[in-house]
């Protein structure tokens, strides 16, 4: 079981939301400009390993001794302002699998899913203010998004050998996305809420082996990210902002020929602390993040107990 769990539920599950208005921020799957920057580049290295997983249930079960799970994930993004109040961004995964699992050895890398965003912003100036003294200083910055995953991963519908060998989830998938952030310094919170459906498919094969086709949709998906952070600012005017984030993940069960599959609903919730450094103009932001799945029964249904470190640069051009 927890082989084809490692397998299906690969790519990013880090949810880290950073003041966006001010320094620029997002989630993993999203990058968001700061207000009035013309452009951002972005990249990030997730590490990622698997420490056993919850049942059906919500037992967690330890995976078998002996077992060393991992996948790098080399995350290149790309954020652009179209508009005023319009951005959009992309970012494209390279994605590394190194495991050990009941006597198998496997090591492969390709191509992860790549996502594509769009985000309006529905505030002109800055939100980020020092002193609140109307209730026009308490208005956050509220972000609208969609965000297109293409899969460009290698996924079970392709020519692999087993789930170690996956990159991708092998559908597409559009979500709708809200984010609302505060900074009333030196404190801001954030609240990112994102609903996706994905686009059925056909499947003729599976694990390289051509079979009878049939339809094939994955079941809804839901995030939910809540973060408080600290900003400390250093006598170069530098600054140092410390995160704290709470997220749920859950996807609904998926459909065979229209019939519901009742073993691939699941959900996961998580907690990340998040420390980034910010140069006085805010050009340069370099973050590091380690997001924790608590492995204990009751966090988790039917999906991998995960550690992952993040350590990511983005350079914001004026």
């Amino acid at each position: 079981m927890a082989t084809l769990l490692a397998g299906t539920v690969l790519l990013s599950t880090t949810t880290t939301v950073n003041a966006a208005s001010c320094c620029g921020g997002g989630s993993a799957t999203s990058l968001v400009l700061p207000k009035f920057s013309r452009s951002m580049v972005d990249g990030s290295l997730d590490i990622e390993r698997y420490d056993g997983f919850w049942n059906k249930e919500g037992d967690h079960i330890s995976d078998p001794p002996g077992s060393d799970l991992n996948q790098y994930r080399l995350n290149f993004g790309y954020a652009h302002r179209l508009a005023s109040r319009w951005q959009a961004s992309v970012i494209i995964p390279y994605v590394w699998n190194d495991n050990q699992y009941s006597g198998l050895s496997s090591q492969t890398r390709g191509l992860g899913d790549a996502t594509f965003n769009l985000w309006y912003e529905a505030f002109d100036g800055m939100t980020c203010v020092w002193k609140v003294k109307s209730l026009e200083d308490l208005k956050p910055a509220a972000y609208f998004g969609a965000t297109l995953t293409v899969p460009t991963g290698v996924s079970l519908f392709d020519d692999v050998e087993n789930n170690f060998d996956i990159t991708g989830r092998g559908f597409y998938r559009l979500d709708g996305t809200m984010l609302l952030e505060k900074t009333i310094y030196p404190w801001n919170a954030s609240l990112l809420l994102s609903y996706g459906k994905y686009f059925e498919r056909s499947v003729n094969r599976e694990y390289g082996k051509y079979i009878e086709p049939y339809e094939k949709n994955l079941g809804d998906r839901f995030l939910g990210t809540l973060s408080l952070g600290y900003t400390q600012f250093l006598k170069s005017m530098d600054t140092l902002t410390y995160t704290m984030a709470l997220s749920h993940l859950q996807e609904d069960e998926a459909e065979i020929d229209g019939y519901n599959d009742s073993i691939s609903a699941f959900d996961k919730r998580s907690v990340a602390l998040t420390a980034a450094y910010a140069t006085m103009n805010r050009d340069w932001v370099f973050k590091v993040t380690w997001s924790h799945a608590i492995d204990r029964d009751g966090w988790g249904e039917n999906f991998p107990t995960t550690d992952v470190l993040t350590l990511g640069v983005s350079r914001v051009l004026r």
